[in-house]
Protein backbone atom coordinates (compact mmCIF):
# COMPACT_ATOMS: atom_id res chain seq x y z
CA UNK A 1 0.00 0.00 0.00
CA UNK A 2 1.00 3.63 -0.42
CA UNK A 3 0.68 6.37 2.16
CA UNK A 4 -0.37 9.87 1.16
CA UNK A 5 -0.55 13.02 3.24
CA UNK A 6 -3.09 15.82 2.73
CA UNK A 7 -2.91 19.33 4.17
CA UNK A 8 -5.92 21.62 4.67
CA UNK A 9 -7.22 24.34 6.95
CA UNK A 10 -9.94 22.16 8.46
CA UNK A 11 -10.44 18.46 9.04
CA UNK A 12 -13.55 18.56 6.87
CA UNK A 13 -11.57 19.96 3.94
CA UNK A 14 -8.79 17.42 4.43
CA UNK A 15 -11.24 14.51 4.49
CA UNK A 16 -12.86 15.82 1.32
CA UNK A 17 -9.43 15.92 -0.34
CA UNK A 18 -8.89 12.29 0.67
CA UNK A 19 -12.22 11.24 -0.83
CA UNK A 20 -11.74 13.27 -4.01
CA UNK A 21 -8.22 11.98 -4.59
CA UNK A 22 -8.21 8.43 -3.25
CA UNK A 23 -11.86 7.51 -3.23
CA UNK A 24 -14.25 6.36 -0.54
CA UNK A 25 -12.25 3.20 0.22
CA UNK A 26 -9.13 5.04 1.41
CA UNK A 27 -7.99 4.07 4.91
CA UNK A 28 -7.27 6.94 7.32
CA UNK A 29 -4.03 6.18 9.14
CA UNK A 30 -3.38 9.33 11.15
CA UNK A 31 -4.50 12.90 11.70
CA UNK A 32 -2.40 15.72 13.09
CA UNK A 33 -2.74 19.42 13.73
CA UNK A 34 -0.11 21.64 12.10
CA UNK A 35 0.94 25.25 12.69
CA UNK A 36 -0.52 25.39 16.17
CA UNK A 37 -3.91 24.14 15.03
CA UNK A 38 -4.20 26.45 12.03
CA UNK A 39 -3.97 23.57 9.57
CA UNK A 40 -4.39 19.80 9.71
CA UNK A 41 -2.61 16.90 8.08
CA UNK A 42 -4.39 13.65 7.27
CA UNK A 43 -2.41 10.57 6.27
CA UNK A 44 -4.35 7.98 4.29
CA UNK A 45 -3.52 4.63 2.73
CA UNK A 46 -4.47 3.43 -0.73
CA UNK A 47 -3.74 0.30 -2.72
CA UNK A 48 -0.57 0.46 -4.82
CA UNK A 49 -2.52 -0.03 -8.04
CA UNK A 50 -4.48 3.19 -7.64
CA UNK A 51 -3.39 6.08 -9.82
CA UNK A 52 -3.84 9.79 -9.34
CA UNK A 53 -2.02 13.06 -9.72
CA UNK A 54 0.53 13.36 -6.89
CA UNK A 55 0.73 17.13 -7.23
CA UNK A 56 -3.00 17.63 -6.94
CA UNK A 57 -4.43 19.05 -3.70
CA UNK A 58 -0.99 19.39 -2.11
CA UNK A 59 -0.52 15.63 -1.79
CA UNK A 60 2.89 14.38 -0.71
CA UNK A 61 4.20 10.88 -1.48
CA UNK A 62 5.85 9.18 1.46
CA UNK A 63 6.62 5.55 0.71
CA UNK A 64 5.68 2.60 -1.43
CA UNK A 65 5.19 -1.00 -0.39
CA UNK A 66 5.90 -3.37 -3.24
CA UNK A 67 3.95 -6.24 -1.64
CA UNK A 68 0.40 -5.04 -0.87
CA UNK A 69 -1.96 -7.21 1.10
CA UNK A 70 -4.28 -9.57 -0.77
CA UNK A 71 -7.47 -7.93 0.45
CA UNK A 72 -8.38 -4.40 1.41
CA UNK A 73 -8.61 -4.94 5.15
CA UNK A 74 -6.07 -7.70 5.73
CA UNK A 75 -3.89 -5.19 7.59
CA UNK A 76 -6.41 -5.28 10.45
CA UNK A 77 -6.12 -9.03 10.94
CA UNK A 78 -3.08 -9.15 13.21
CA UNK A 79 -3.58 -12.73 14.37
CA UNK A 80 -3.25 -14.13 10.85
CA UNK A 81 0.40 -13.14 10.61
CA UNK A 82 2.58 -14.09 13.57
CA UNK A 83 5.55 -12.08 12.32
CA UNK A 84 3.51 -8.92 11.83
CA UNK A 85 1.78 -9.57 15.15
CA UNK A 86 5.16 -9.72 16.91
CA UNK A 87 6.14 -6.32 15.46
CA UNK A 88 2.87 -4.81 16.71
CA UNK A 89 3.44 -6.29 20.15
CA UNK A 90 6.96 -4.93 20.37
CA UNK A 91 5.94 -1.46 19.18
CA UNK A 92 3.18 -1.47 21.77
CA UNK A 93 5.75 -2.32 24.44
CA UNK A 94 7.91 0.61 23.32
CA UNK A 95 4.99 3.04 23.39
CA UNK A 96 3.90 1.86 26.84
CA UNK A 97 7.43 2.10 28.20
CA UNK A 98 7.68 5.73 27.10
CA UNK A 99 4.19 6.66 28.34
CA UNK A 100 3.10 7.69 24.85
CA UNK A 101 -0.54 8.83 24.77
CA UNK A 102 -3.00 6.29 23.43
CA UNK A 103 -4.01 8.28 20.34
CA UNK A 104 -0.39 8.68 19.22
CA UNK A 105 0.32 5.01 19.96
CA UNK A 106 -2.63 4.01 17.79
CA UNK A 107 -1.31 6.11 14.91
CA UNK A 108 2.20 4.64 15.18
CA UNK A 109 0.81 1.10 15.25
CA UNK A 110 -1.59 1.72 12.36
CA UNK A 111 1.10 3.31 10.21
CA UNK A 112 3.62 0.55 10.91
CA UNK A 113 1.02 -2.13 10.19
CA UNK A 114 -0.01 -0.69 6.85
CA UNK A 115 3.62 -0.42 5.76
CA UNK A 116 3.94 -4.16 6.50
CA UNK A 117 7.56 -3.96 7.67
CA UNK A 118 8.82 -7.16 9.32
CA UNK A 119 11.54 -5.64 11.53
CA UNK A 120 10.44 -3.68 14.59
CA UNK A 121 13.16 -1.03 14.44
CA UNK A 122 12.56 -0.44 10.72
CA UNK A 123 8.81 -0.27 11.30
CA UNK A 124 9.27 2.33 14.03
CA UNK A 125 11.58 4.44 11.85
CA UNK A 126 9.08 4.31 8.96
CA UNK A 127 6.15 5.24 11.19
CA UNK A 128 7.99 8.20 12.71
CA UNK A 129 9.02 9.38 9.24
CA UNK A 130 5.41 9.38 8.06
CA UNK A 131 3.81 10.84 11.18
CA UNK A 132 6.33 13.57 12.04
CA UNK A 133 8.45 16.14 10.25
CA UNK A 134 12.22 16.43 10.67
CA UNK A 135 14.44 19.36 9.66
CA UNK A 136 17.72 20.53 11.23
CA UNK A 137 18.06 24.17 12.21
CA UNK A 138 19.45 26.42 9.51
CA UNK A 139 23.23 26.75 9.72
CA UNK A 140 23.71 28.82 6.56
CA UNK A 141 24.93 32.38 6.61
CA UNK A 142 22.42 35.20 6.62
CA UNK A 143 19.34 33.21 7.61
CA UNK A 144 16.69 34.18 10.11
CA UNK A 145 17.75 34.89 13.66
CA UNK A 146 17.04 31.88 15.85
CA UNK A 147 15.15 32.69 19.03
CA UNK A 148 15.16 30.01 21.73
CA UNK A 149 11.84 30.00 23.60
CA UNK A 150 10.28 27.66 26.11
CA UNK A 151 9.12 27.11 29.68
CA UNK A 152 11.39 27.97 32.65
CA UNK A 153 14.29 25.58 33.18
CA UNK A 154 14.10 24.04 29.71
CA UNK A 155 17.75 24.73 28.89
CA UNK A 156 17.39 27.67 26.51
CA UNK A 157 20.57 29.44 27.65
CA UNK A 158 22.66 26.28 27.31
CA UNK A 159 21.11 25.58 23.89
CA UNK A 160 21.96 29.13 22.82
CA UNK A 161 25.58 28.59 23.91
CA UNK A 162 25.73 25.29 22.03
CA UNK A 163 24.39 26.84 18.82
CA UNK A 164 26.79 29.78 19.09
CA UNK A 165 29.73 27.47 19.74
CA UNK A 166 28.91 25.33 16.73
CA UNK A 167 28.70 28.38 14.48
CA UNK A 168 31.98 29.84 15.80
CA UNK A 169 33.75 26.51 15.30
CA UNK A 170 32.44 26.55 11.72
CA UNK A 171 34.19 29.87 11.17
CA UNK A 172 31.05 31.99 11.12
CA UNK A 173 30.58 35.48 12.50
CA UNK A 174 28.16 35.09 15.39
CA UNK A 175 25.95 37.51 17.31
CA UNK A 176 24.18 36.62 20.56
CA UNK A 177 21.35 38.62 22.12
CA UNK A 178 19.57 37.98 25.40
CA UNK A 179 16.17 39.24 26.52
CA UNK A 180 16.41 37.27 29.79
CA UNK A 181 16.78 40.11 32.28
CA UNK A 182 14.52 38.68 34.97
CA UNK A 183 16.20 35.41 35.94
CA UNK A 184 18.96 35.80 38.48
CA UNK A 185 22.27 34.88 36.91
CA UNK A 186 20.77 34.22 33.46
CA UNK A 187 22.74 36.93 31.67
CA UNK A 188 25.91 36.14 33.60
CA UNK A 189 25.71 32.46 32.61
CA UNK A 190 25.43 33.27 28.92
CA UNK A 191 28.07 35.98 29.20
CA UNK A 192 30.55 33.44 30.51
CA UNK A 193 30.09 31.37 27.35
CA UNK A 194 30.23 34.30 24.94
CA UNK A 195 33.46 35.60 26.50
CA UNK A 196 35.13 32.26 25.83
CA UNK A 197 33.87 32.43 22.24
CA UNK A 198 34.96 36.08 21.95
CA UNK A 199 31.46 37.07 20.95
CA UNK A 200 29.78 40.22 22.21
CA UNK A 201 26.58 39.67 24.17
CA UNK A 202 23.86 42.26 23.53
CA UNK A 203 20.99 42.84 25.95
CA UNK A 204 17.46 43.76 24.92
CA UNK A 205 14.80 44.56 27.47
CA UNK A 206 11.84 44.59 25.10
CA UNK A 207 10.70 44.48 21.45
CA UNK A 208 12.10 47.94 20.53
CA UNK A 209 15.48 47.19 22.06
CA UNK A 210 15.53 43.80 20.36
CA UNK A 211 14.77 45.38 16.99
CA UNK A 212 17.63 47.81 17.53
CA UNK A 213 20.00 45.04 18.55
CA UNK A 214 19.10 43.05 15.44
CA UNK A 215 19.82 46.07 13.26
CA UNK A 216 23.22 46.52 14.89
CA UNK A 217 24.31 42.93 14.13
CA UNK A 218 22.83 42.70 10.66
CA UNK A 219 26.16 41.66 9.16
CA UNK A 220 26.49 38.54 11.33
CA UNK A 221 26.35 35.11 9.70
CA UNK A 222 24.29 33.65 12.54
CA UNK A 223 22.20 35.42 15.20
CA UNK A 224 20.96 33.66 18.31
CA UNK A 225 18.48 35.10 20.81
CA UNK A 226 18.07 33.74 24.33
CA UNK A 227 14.78 34.49 26.07
CA UNK A 228 13.34 34.22 29.55
CA UNK A 229 11.22 31.20 30.34
CA UNK A 230 7.50 31.93 30.24
CA UNK A 231 4.33 30.25 31.38
CA UNK A 232 2.69 29.33 28.05
CA UNK A 233 -0.73 29.37 29.71
CA UNK A 234 -0.40 32.94 30.98
CA UNK A 235 -1.95 35.37 28.50
CA UNK A 236 0.23 38.35 29.42
CA UNK A 237 3.47 36.40 29.22
CA UNK A 238 2.58 34.89 25.85
CA UNK A 239 1.67 38.34 24.52
CA UNK A 240 5.06 39.66 25.59
CA UNK A 241 6.79 36.75 23.83
CA UNK A 242 4.70 37.29 20.69
CA UNK A 243 5.87 40.92 20.59
CA UNK A 244 9.50 39.82 20.84
CA UNK A 245 9.04 37.33 18.00
CA UNK A 246 7.51 40.08 15.85
CA UNK A 247 10.45 42.44 16.47
CA UNK A 248 12.42 41.22 13.44
CA UNK A 249 13.11 38.44 10.99
CA UNK A 250 13.05 35.73 13.64
CA UNK A 251 12.46 31.99 13.71
CA UNK A 252 11.32 30.94 17.20
CA UNK A 253 12.38 27.45 18.29
CA UNK A 254 10.79 25.67 21.24
CA UNK A 255 13.34 24.27 23.68
CA UNK A 256 11.43 21.44 25.34
CA UNK A 257 12.77 19.34 28.22
CA UNK A 258 12.10 15.65 27.75
CA UNK A 259 10.53 13.72 30.59
CA UNK A 260 7.52 15.98 31.23
CA UNK A 261 4.08 14.39 31.46
CA UNK A 262 2.87 13.64 27.94
CA UNK A 263 -0.53 15.33 28.25
CA UNK A 264 1.02 18.48 29.70
CA UNK A 265 3.72 18.43 27.01
CA UNK A 266 1.04 18.26 24.34
CA UNK A 267 -0.64 21.36 25.76
CA UNK A 268 2.69 23.18 25.94
CA UNK A 269 3.45 22.28 22.32
CA UNK A 270 0.05 23.51 21.18
CA UNK A 271 0.43 26.77 23.12
CA UNK A 272 3.78 27.58 21.53
CA UNK A 273 2.51 26.49 18.13
CA UNK A 274 -0.14 29.19 18.27
CA UNK A 275 2.67 31.75 18.76
CA UNK A 276 4.22 30.80 15.43
CA UNK A 277 6.77 28.29 16.71
CA UNK A 278 7.48 25.67 14.04
CA UNK A 279 10.39 23.62 15.41
CA UNK A 280 11.19 21.87 18.67
CA UNK A 281 14.59 21.18 20.22
CA UNK A 282 14.26 18.52 22.96
CA UNK A 283 16.76 18.65 25.82
CA UNK A 284 17.87 16.26 28.58
CA UNK A 285 17.77 13.32 26.21
CA UNK A 286 20.73 11.78 28.01
CA UNK A 287 18.96 11.45 31.36
CA UNK A 288 15.33 10.99 30.34
CA UNK A 289 13.82 7.52 30.13
CA UNK A 290 10.27 8.47 29.09
CA UNK A 291 10.03 10.28 25.75
CA UNK A 292 6.27 10.28 25.28
CA UNK A 293 6.22 13.97 26.16
CA UNK A 294 8.27 15.14 23.20
CA UNK A 295 6.18 13.03 20.81
CA UNK A 296 3.06 14.58 22.28
CA UNK A 297 4.43 18.14 22.05
CA UNK A 298 5.37 17.73 18.39
CA UNK A 299 2.08 16.02 17.59
CA UNK A 300 -0.26 18.55 19.20
CA UNK A 301 1.82 21.60 18.32
CA UNK A 302 2.41 20.54 14.71
CA UNK A 303 6.12 21.00 15.39
CA UNK A 304 9.12 19.86 13.37
CA UNK A 305 11.81 17.87 15.16
CA UNK A 306 14.98 19.91 14.67
CA UNK A 307 17.91 19.13 16.94
CA UNK A 308 18.38 17.29 20.21
CA UNK A 309 20.53 18.02 23.26
CA UNK A 310 22.06 15.00 24.97
CA UNK A 311 24.87 16.38 27.12
CA UNK A 312 25.56 19.35 29.41
CA UNK A 313 28.80 19.93 27.50
CA UNK A 314 28.70 22.92 25.18
CA UNK A 315 30.96 21.57 22.44
CA UNK A 316 29.27 18.99 20.20
CA UNK A 317 26.21 19.26 22.40
CA UNK A 318 23.57 19.09 19.68
CA UNK A 319 22.65 16.54 17.04
CA UNK A 320 20.14 16.53 14.19
CA UNK A 321 17.02 14.58 15.05
CA UNK A 322 16.06 12.15 12.29
CA UNK A 323 13.51 9.32 12.25
CA UNK A 324 16.35 6.85 12.73
CA UNK A 325 17.90 8.76 15.65
CA UNK A 326 14.55 9.28 17.37
CA UNK A 327 13.70 5.60 16.92
CA UNK A 328 17.04 4.68 18.51
CA UNK A 329 16.21 6.86 21.51
CA UNK A 330 12.81 5.20 21.87
CA UNK A 331 14.20 1.72 21.31
CA UNK A 332 17.96 1.56 21.94
CA UNK A 333 19.77 -1.09 19.86
CA UNK A 334 20.61 -3.19 22.92
CA UNK A 335 16.92 -3.38 23.78
CA UNK A 336 15.61 -4.14 20.32
CA UNK A 337 13.87 -7.54 20.37
CA UNK A 338 14.13 -10.25 17.76
CA UNK A 339 10.75 -10.24 16.03
CA UNK A 340 11.11 -13.86 14.95
CA UNK A 341 11.54 -15.12 18.50
CA UNK A 342 8.82 -13.01 20.11
CA UNK A 343 5.56 -14.63 21.11
CA UNK A 344 2.60 -12.66 19.68
CA UNK A 345 0.32 -14.10 22.37
CA UNK A 346 2.19 -12.01 24.98
CA UNK A 347 0.59 -8.74 23.85
CA UNK A 348 -2.24 -8.68 26.36
CA UNK A 349 0.01 -9.90 29.17
CA UNK A 350 2.53 -7.12 28.43
CA UNK A 351 -0.15 -4.44 28.36
CA UNK A 352 -1.62 -5.64 31.63
CA UNK A 353 1.81 -5.64 33.26
CA UNK A 354 2.20 -1.95 32.42
CA UNK A 355 5.63 -2.28 30.80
Amino acid sequence: MRLKSFYAKTMKDAMQMVRDTLGEDAIIVATREENGGKTVRVTAAVEQADSYDDDQFGVHDFADNESPRKTEHDWLQYDEDDEANAVIEQLTDVMLRHAVPEDITDQVISCATILDVKQTDTALIAALEHLYSFRPLNQKKGGQALMLVGPPGAGKTLATAKLATRAVMAGQKVAVITTDSNRAGGTEQLSAFTKILRVNLLKAGGPKQLAGALDSVRGADQIFIDTAGINPFNAEETKDLARLIAAGDIEPVLVMPAGIDADESGEIGRAYGTLGVRSVLPTRLDITRRLGGILSAAHHGGLIFAEGSHTPKVADGLFALTPKRLAALLMPPTRQPDSKSANPLRKKQTANAGH
